[in-house]
């Protein structure tokens, strides 16, 4: 991810060990690194899990009585446990990405290769072997596949007693990933201390995570910046670039461009304080950049959805449209958006945010 000068000398200042560098530094409202923890990030992860719960138990009744209600009951289960987590993404950091669940749940493309291995195998497809298994045989996309089929036209016919167990383990792992993430910032996990405990506690004694308020906004910073480049300059560029469906993340379930705009929501989240799918709301770096300068406000939340409309403005299925050059210009526009919101993001947000 790039890093403007001006975010680098903020790391330097927020991040220093020394008491001077603590104090040396304009943020001190502990109120939005708070609520953020609470009304955004507990409140997403929280949701995340719940629906984790619904999905597998829609994956249990597909395969307790296969049939296309059920089928298209699992189906939709996926997607909606797709919205929090999409809109996670906003704040990939802490025990998301020290502990692995992100790749652990999200890994793609898909290797149907190794997929197919898993199915032909005598093994017992079970939640302890499909945990075990490497992270691009498991987690939501290798379920999207068995759900959906590589055309997206698979019919409950098709499903097989060996992929319906898949389907199962699957389920069943991706439900306790989504619990032990949510758990993981609520409550100790291995020992570890809560992850909120350390974030909202920012810049007191001993805090070495966050030695500095600075530190916990710039983190809140970064990550709306990352997932902009990630959509931007991963997600659609990487198949884009290529025109290869295969690279395409979501590719099987049609859910692609909703996946990148609720990265986008989740940005608005994280700016707004806010977590409009769980009802939650609290003081955002919003409210600070509309006290000290309302335009930057209004004109950054202009960015978020002008950004969104421009995903909308692309033909879906994503992974169709990247094939026909005459949708090239619609992409095109929704990237240079999407970078619009970043550089906002890590110019004018952070310098006011963080003066």
């Amino acid at each position: 991810m790039k890093q403007p000068l001006a975010v680098a000398l903020l790391l330097i200042a927020a991040c220093g060990g020394d008491d001077e560098a603590d104090t040396d530094t304009g943020f001190a409202d502990r109120e939005v690194v708070t609520d953020y923890a609470d009304a955004v990030v507990i409140a997403t992860y929280d949701l995340l899990a719940e629906r984790g719960v619904a999905l597998e138990a829609a994956c249990q009744t597909l395969a307790d009585d296969p049939s296309d209600e059920t089928l298209v009951a699992a189906r939709d289960a996926w997607v909606a446990t797709r919205v929090p987590w999409e809109q996670s993404e906003a704040f990939l950091f802490g025990p998301v990405s020290a502990r692995g669940y992100d790749p652990a749940m999200d890994s793609w493309p898909v290797n149907r290769t190794d997929l197919e291995a898993v199915l032909a195998s005598d093994d017992e497809l079970n939640e302890t072997y499909v945990a075990g298994l490497p992270e691009t045989q498991k987690g939501f996309h290798t379920l999207e596949y068995l759900l959906w089929g590589v055309d997206s036209e698979k019919t409950a016919a098709e499903l097989t007693e060996r992929e319906l167990e898949y389907v199962l383990g699957l389920a069943a792992d991706l439900r306790t990933t989504t619990d032990l993430l949510a758990t993981s910032w609520t409550d100790a996990v291995d020992g570890e201390q809560a992850y909120r405990d350390v974030f909202v506690t920012a810049g007191e004694e001993g805090n070495t995570t966050y030695p500095s308020l600075t530190a916990a906004a710039q983190e809140i910073l970064v990550g709306m910046s990352g997932i902009c480049d990630e959509v931007a300059n991963g997600k659609i560029a990487d198949p884009f670039d290529a025109r290869d469906p295969d690279l395409v993340e979501s590719q099987f379930s049609f859910n692609s461009l909703e996946d990148f705009s609720d990265d986008l929501r989740g940005v608005l989240n994280a700016y707004s304080g806010s977590f409009p799918a769980g009802g939650t709301s609290g003081r955002g770096v919003a409210d600070l950049v509309a006290e000290r300068d309302p335009a930057l406000d209004e004109r950054f939340r202009g960015e978020i959805e002008g950004a969104i409309e421009a995903l909308g403005a692309i033909p879906s299925p994503f992974r169709d449209a990247i094939q026909d050059e005459a949708n090239d210009a619609a992409i095109i526009a929704a990237q240079e958006a999407i970078r619009t919101v970043q550089d906002t993001i890590d110019g004018d947000l952070t310098l006011l945010v963080l003066e």
